[in-house]
């Protein structure tokens, strides 16, 4: 199956920060710009089954960039971000040709699933089967079958995300906020200790059988796997 192409247009870092890896992690293929006149550039360039668009960009903004893609029979799929959620500005952006729209905050379980009903909608591929390796730790992000080796691991939905954003992001150490936010939608800590027992889960099962661990406590900031020699 091809991967689905993604363009994440978005200046914010906090925000690429989350998004991209995320995307990663299930699947996608995604590249960045961080202002619109880079956007413009790379969406006429490239072949993108859908575009993350910001409201609110440098050089040119969400609007201005997707009404000029649709003067040039640009067809990638446009999901715009913004912080504005007046009426007037929603229909702006969708009269300028953005095909979805959603207002910041947003929880990234919602993001994905705008996506994926978009990317349904015109029947593109929604996601690639990706495996991800850490030491002899192997997920395969399509058909949700995680193994230690020959051994299978069975995992529930929530330890998968977890894994899987963990896994993809090894050889980094991600905070809990960052955790909350890409696997539990939330923008805030409000104190729960969730990721811990998680965490917790995950270890019982990955190293279950005597293993090398492989999700480690980096204490203070957060946790880590060990990135792939090479």
């Amino acid at each position: 199956m091809a991967v689905a192409r993604l363009l994440l247009v978005e200046d914010d870092p906090r925000i690429v920060s989350f998004l991209h890896p995320g995307l990663t992690a299930e699947g996608y293929s995604v590249e960045v710009a961080r202002d619109g006149l880079k956007g413009l550039e790379l969406a006429r360039s490239g072949d993108f089954a859908l575009i993350v668009l910001d409201y609110m960009l440098p050089g040119l903004n969400g609007l201005e960039l997707c009404a000029r893609l649709r003067e040039e029979d640009c067809h990638s799929l446009v999901l715009m971000l913004t912080a504005k959620d007046g009426l007037q500005d929603k229909i702006s952006g969708l009269k300028a040709g953005a095909d979805d729209y959603l207002t910041k905050p947003f929880a990234f379980g919602e993001l994905l699933a705008r996506i994926e009903a978009l990317l349904r909608r015109k029947g593109s591929p929604e996601r690639a089967s990706e495996i991800l390796q850490v030491a002899d730790l192997s997920l395969d992000t399509a058909a949700k079958v995680a193994r230690r080796g020959q051994r299978r691991i069975e995992l529930t939905p929530k330890e998968f995300a977890l894994l899987a954003y963990l896994m993809a992001n090894a050889g980094a150490v991600v905070s809990r906020q960052n955790l909350l936010s890409n696997v539990w939608g939330m923008n805030f800590d409000p104190g729960t200790k969730v990721v811990d027992v998680y965490i917790r889960y995950l270890r019982l099962k990955i190293d279950g059988g005597g293993e090398t661990p492989l999700i480690h406590t980096v204490r203070g900031f957060g946790y880590t796997m060990p990135a792939a020699a090479g």
